[in-house]
């Protein structure tokens, strides 16, 4: 057998640099063997032309030539991850497995079901924070209750970051202590039932430019004016800690949502309830219409109220939605055509290149009145005076509504005021004493 190793897992944290858990891994005093597990089980769920299967094959494929360049490589499995590391274990003398949280219910499931195929066979399974500054209950009132209510969740958040700082994990100094072997080659996409996408992703760099006028500007769609970084924060390949610093430096503006990032992850961990119903639980008393054509026609962009549509034919060409209007559809589909949240936030979260199981959940509970620190189920947005206000020469709407203004365009799905009074009958009922 060769000699021992300790194994990095690459997951959600698909980079070489300030990379806590792969930090620790070189630190251990034997050769990293790097490692990525193509996760059957995800795989087997998706669908085919999935662009973030994509996306992911082609990051992995550019560290792997990072990793060639420093004389290894990055061995790439497909298949579940507990027969990937029974092969991994069968072929190198492993002394420990090095990695970092996930904090989502089926990775959790996953890792411990690794855990337990390690601990039979004697091996160390270590695990870090590297995708959040503060997780589970480090940011907590004094009684150690969670925060339900962003703003003083948001200040705890501040005061502790304010106090411990912002570490920093130099993994890319450490590219020597990688394991020197020639690792065998990436499985292709088509080998895994999947296909290439010419899809263009946003670039991963922090642009200051970008983040100085991000407070003014974030809510106008039609000036492409945001990050375009959540793809980026989902995945790994840019670093949490140095979008923190970046706030701190341009915007805290932008700062703030890396907090709502967070805020919805520790609500996660604590109520994981909210998975499948509604975080206040009388909200699951709604009687929703759940109407399929109406749902057809939100999913295609032709509900007749061009930001609505506009937003949902971005989100099914590029897999992105500018924030604002992810608010405007989200709250459309469950105020004026009463349909469940869970069907809008199941649609995202196959479509949305930054799809992140708690920020989806947290932000469609909030539209849907049902979540922690919701909008209050009688706020109601006007999709076209929220047009009027944030896309007022209508540059946006143009932009992916091609027949707008033209006889082409379909009639409004819904009458506004119809059906804001629908939707306050059917919530007041709901919620009644």
């Amino acid at each position: 057998m060769e000699s021992p190793v300790t194994i990095f897992w690459f997951r959600r944290d698909l980079r070489l640099n300030d990379n806590h858990g792969l930090y620790s891994a070189l630190q251990s005093g034997l050769p990293v063997l790097p490692v990525f597990v193509f996760d059957a089980a995800i795989l087997n769920g998706l669908e085919p032309g999935d662009i973030r299967v994509n996306f992911i094959h082609g990051t992995i494929s550019a560290l792997h030539r990072q990793l060639k360049a420093l004389g290894s490589g990055l061995s790439v499995i497909y298949d579940e991850p507990v027969k990937a590391f029974e092969k991994l274990i069968a072929r190198f003398q492993v002394k420990a497995i090095y990695t970092n949280h996930d904090y989502e219910p089926y990775a959790k499931e996953r890792d411990e079901k690794v855990r337990r195929l390690l601990a039979v066979k004697g091996i160390d399974f270590r695990t870090f924070k590297d995708q959040v500054l503060f997780e589970g209950s480090e940011a907590v009132k004094s009684d150690g209750i969670p925060y339900s209510v962003f703003t003083p969740y948001s200040r705890k958040w501040l005061e502790l970051k304010n106090q411990s700082g912002v570490p920093v994990y130099p993994s890319e100094s450490l590219g020597d202590k990688f394991l020197k072997y020639k690792a065998p080659g990436i499985p292709d996409l088509e080998s895994m039932g999947f296909r290439g996408s010419p899809m263009v992703y946003p670039d991963k760099e922090i642009s200051p430019e970008t983040l100085v006028q991000y407070a003014s500007a974030r809510d106008i769609p039609g000036l492409d004016s945001t990050s375009k970084l959540g793809i980026h924060l989902r995945f790994g390949t840019i670093s949490v800690r140095d979008c923190i610093r970046a706030g701190e430096l341009y915007s805290a503006s932008w700062l703030n949502e890396l907090i709502w990032r967070e805020f919805f992850m520790q609500i996660l961990y604590h109520y994981p309830h909210v998975v499948k119903g509604a975080f206040k639980k009388e909200y699951d008393r709604i009687q929703w219409r759940n109407n399929e054509e109406e749902f057809k026609r939100w999913c295609e962009g032709t509900t007749g109220y061009p930001l609505v549509d506009a937003g949902m034919r971005q989100l099914n060409e590029t897999g992105y939605m500018h924030n604002r209007v992810r608010m405007v559809t989200a709250g459309f589909l469950t105020k004026h055509l009463l349909i469940d949240w869970r069907w809008g936030e199941a649609y995202f979260a196959a479509r949305l290149l930054d799809f992140e199981l708690s920020s989806n959940n947290g932000n469609w509970q909030w539209a849907a009145g049902s979540g922690c620190d919701a909008a209050p189920y009688f706020r109601i947005f006007n999709p076209v005076t929220q047009a009027m206000k944030f896309d007022s020469e209508g540059n946006y709407i143009r932009r992916w509504v091609s027949e707008f203004e033209t006889p082409a365009y379909p009639a409004p799905v819904v009458d506004h005021s119809l059906a804001r009074a629908r939707c306050m009958t059917a919530y007041s009922m709901a919620l009644k004493p």
